[in-house]
């Protein structure tokens, strides 16, 4: 999605990216079917921008929720472990929420993520109106941030500013794809591979 009216399209577009970590496993897991969330953000950042000679990285932004220690310890001490890597690393932001739980009609407790879209998308209209990106890639297939990508183009207009939102996702033809109203990039199997973290924090089966 860019700008729909005449505004200078700048000659080096600063990229944030900004990553829906659960909705990313879950995409990856259903399309290539592995068990844990073995991304490495910043080399799929890099993926991207290879794409694009004129991107170039700024930011890199992580999301997601996670168990309370009490609740889970093994997939809690998976994203403690995991995220605390990528905290080292001055390019990133690391945001998270503990899970919410709620009992099923048959008794099942089961966890949800509550308030990451949200922070999601008020990063993404703020750093907007602050003129911090030119271009967004949203590492999700979450319809909803089809909102986001409309106000986005509000924000570009009152700005007088050229702005770019594109979401990335694993390609599989029997899959739904990007999000409506952003510009779509998909990456096969092997790309993904590439940027698979060495780490090994993944709980033994």
């Amino acid at each position: 999605m860019s700008a729909q009216f005449y505004v200078p399209e700048p000659e080096c577009k600063r990229l944030y990216t900004f990553f829906d970590c659960q909705n990313l496993f879950h995409a990856v897991k259903k399309a290539w079917d592995y068990p844990c969330p073995n991304f490495d953000p910043i080399k799929l950042s890099y993926m991207v921008q290879r794409q694009y000679h004129d991107w170039e990285i700024k930011r890199i932004y992580i999301y997601t929720g996670i168990h309370e220690p009490t609740k889970n310890r093994t997939w809690f001490t998976f994203w403690t472990n995991k995220l605390n890597v990528y905290r080292k690393d001055p390019r990133v932001t690391v945001t998270t929420r503990y899970l919410k739980y709620s009992r099923t009609e048959d008794g099942r407790e089961v966890a949800r993520e509550k308030g990451i879209d949200i922070k999601i998308a008020l990063d993404l209209i703020r750093m907007a109106r602050l003129g911090k990106y030119d271009v967004a890639v949203l590492f999700s297939q979450d319809g909803d941030f089809a909102e986001v990508a409309e106000e986005l183009r509000d924000v570009a207009r009152e700005k007088n500013r050229w702005i770019k939102i594109a979401s990335a996702y694993p390609y599989n033809p029997s899959m739904k794809r990007g999000i409506e109203k952003t510009d779509w990039i998909p990456f096969r199997k092997t790309e993904y591979d590439s940027c698979i973290d060495p780490g090994n924090y993944c709980p033994k089966p």
